[in-house]
């Protein structure tokens, strides 16, 4: 089981990292929102702490997803002001005061349904506006090994001090944005804040098959157990495919330059 923990996370995120670098920062986002860290997590708990405790952990996730993307919006909106290390600390401090929010409110599947679809609605207007993007050439290192790591940290983190954080906590901090915040950092220091919005923004669209996924388990995990997700990550990859449109760059134009692809 450790050695499990140790390699599917960083697994998951080597595949986005790699599509990141081949298809740009709106698709490395886009697929970023695939329970791909909150996934295995919740999987673990569940075999360790049993289907009950995952339940209540997927319903606080759900919830959760508010808090990740006042993450993405906070930094995409400092980023455009500040450089990375003021951007990444507002960002967190962001990220904390609202799960700490949730972590007072009544644990209830309808109030995590709300703040979730609360979120998701409003985040399209809360990003900055797009800005001329230069073109350049691509970094040569995106920090893949740091993502990997950091994902395998949360993973071991989470699921061995569940049963003192017990289920709310433990879904909470499934959501706490370690890939976001590595891959926001480098975007912003190696391609400046445009690009760094779009990122984010991508990953704020892809956060629907996240609560896709979370729901589903939520309603499922009591009675079917392992089934259930491999019913969500279906019904997460359905509603990601869904948003791929939304998640699409748009063409960004600097004078009478032509269009500038974004790429990575």
């Amino acid at each position: 089981m450790l050695l499990l923990k140790l390699v599917l996370i960083p697994g998951f995120l080597l595949l986005i990292s790699l599509a990141g670098k081949r298809w740009g920062p709106s698709v490395a986002g886009w697929l970023s929102g695939l329970p791909v860290v909150v996934g295995p997590i919740l999987f673990f708990l569940a075999v360790e702490q049993g289907p009950a405790f995952a339940t209540q952990s997927a319903i606080a996730a759900l919830s959760a997803m508010s808090a990740m993307i006042t993450f993405c919006v906070v930094y995409a909106q400092a980023a455009q002001r500040c450089n990375w290390p003021a951007a990444l600390l507002i960002a967190l401090l962001s990220w904390s005061l609202v799960a700490w929010v949730l972590s007072v409110m009544p644990a209830s599947l309808l109030l995590s349904v709300i703040a979730a679809a609360t979120a998701l609605l409003a985040a399209p207007y809360l990003f900055p506006a797009a800005q001329p993007l230069l073109a350049g050439p691509a970094p040569k290192s995106d920090r893949l090994l740091l993502r990997m790591l950091a994902g395998a940290l949360l993973t071991l983190a989470v699921t061995w001090f569940a049963s003192t954080l017990g289920e709310r906590w433990s879904g909470l901090l499934a959501v706490f944005p370690v890939l976001g915040s590595v891959m926001a950092v480098f975007s912003q220091q190696t391609r400046g804040p445009a690009f760094t919005a779009a990122l984010l923004r991508a990953t704020a669209t892809g956060m629907y098959a996240f609560a896709a996924f979370c729901l589903t388990l939520a309603l499922t995990l009591p009675r079917w157990d392992g089934w259930a997700f491999v019913l969500g990550v279906a019904v997460s990859l359905v509603m990601l495919l869904m948003t791929k449109r939304r998640a699409a760059p748009s063409p960004l134009r600097t004078g009478t330059a032509p269009p500038v692809k974004l790429e990575d």
